[in-house]
């Protein structure tokens, strides 16, 4: 079985962002994104597009998760691609997902695709992020 690996600058990247994950700072994750940076969510079927959007729905994102770990990491045979899994809860509801992330030659974040189970955590998940960023918008 061959391992794969990242190519070094999405490697570079990913250590980012797990850095400012494990510190709860995504304060620099602008610097990880490509300016059209595209997130998917689980509970839209359209993406939402450019780095502000991204940043600001990442950055919410974090504040809901409590207890939010990544367990194992999975990377494309090309090296632009990895699948992180992880748990965390919002509320009482446990959630087990995984985090597609694809990175361009530069190793900037152009599609985080997010895939959440079972589906009661992510109807919670999405009910408070709605809340939250109807919140971010209004002000």
């Amino acid at each position: 079985m061959t391992s794969l690996a990242l190519q070094p600058a999405a490697a570079a990247t990913l250590a980012r962002w797990h850095e400012m994950v494990a510190a709860q700072d995504l304060s620099q994750l602008p610097t990880l994104l490509s300016e059209q940076a595209a997130f998917r969510s689980p509970a839209v079927f359209k993406p939402y597009r450019g780095a502000p959007v991204v940043t600001l729905i990442l950055n919410t994102v974090l504040q809901v998760f409590q207890e939010f770990t990544y367990h194992r990491q999975f990377a494309t045979a090309d090296g632009s691609s990895a699948v992180l899994e992880f748990t965390a809860k919002v509320n009482d509801k446990e959630i087990h997902g995984i985090d597609m992330i694809r990175f361009n030659e530069a190793g900037q974040i152009v599609d985080f695709e997010v895939m959440i189970r079972p589906m009661s955590a992510l109807q919670a998940l999405a009910a408070e992020m709605g809340a939250r960023l109807a919140a971010a918008q209004a002000k």
